[in-house]
Formats: structure tokens, sequence, C-alpha cells
């Protein structure tokens, strides 16, 4: 789990770094400031989890069981999250109205919340692998 913790976070490290350089260098140029912004903080929330995932890798304070939940709800938390923010910004570059499926944003939010809980209670119940 921890390995696949840290593979996770690196990728999405890696991948926050080039949509970032997308939004500052690119994304200005076909869409207004406003969704610029909002790309951003897609981004920003899932460099925020990228490292989240790189500390829990690196820790033994949390137990596994624990771990693959934060894990799992990060994941999803973050489709829903940054996934629909990214596609929000940028909705008038495709076809598919991504307005539609705009409730899953803070369903995301939640999910990421929910994680962050449960790794507080991990912490704080003292398992250790």
């Amino acid at each position: 789990m921890n390995k696949k913790l840290l593979i996770t976070g690196t990728v999405l490290g890696i991948l926050g770094i080039i949509l970032g350089a997308f939004a500052a260098h690119g994304l200005g140029k076909l869409v207004d400031a406003d969704a610029v912004k909002s790309f951003e903080t897609g981004v920003r929330y899932q460099m925020y989890h990228a490292l989240l995932f790189l500390i829990l890798g690196s820790t033994s304070f949390i137990s596994l069981k624990s771990k693959k939940i934060v894990f799992y709800l990060v994941l999803i938390g973050l489709v829903f999250f940054s996934g629909s923010i990214y596609g929000l910004a940028t909705n008038t570059l495709t076809s598919f109205n991504f307005k539609s499926i705009a409730l899953i944003t803070p369903i995301g939010g939640l999910l990421l919340i929910t994680a962050w809980m449960v790794m507080l209670i991990g912490i704080i119940r003292g398992q250790v692998d």
C-alpha cells in the first residue's frame, strides 16, 4: 500500500505540474480569466493531495486499513472534484456540457474532507502497522 500511495502521489504531482503549466501558459488563450482561475483551483487541490499521498505512504502512524480507505476516498474525490472543475473550466472547448455533472464537484469535496477525517481518526487511535 505504501508503494501504491507513493507512486500515485508522484503521478498526481507530475500531472499537476503539467496541468498547472497548461493553465499558466496556454489555457488563457482559449478561455476567460475566471475559467483559468477555476482550473488552477483544481490543480491546487490535486497537488495538495499528491503531497498527502507522499506523506501517507511514508508514515507508519496510520494503519494499513486507514491508508486504504484514505487512498480510495482521495482518488475518487479528486476525480470528482478536480476532474469536474477541469471539465467546467474548459466547457466551451468541448461538445460535452460539463455543467450537467456540476453536482459531482461538491460530492468530490465531501469525499476529500472525509478522507482527512479518516486519517485524523487513524492518527488519534494510534493504530500502527
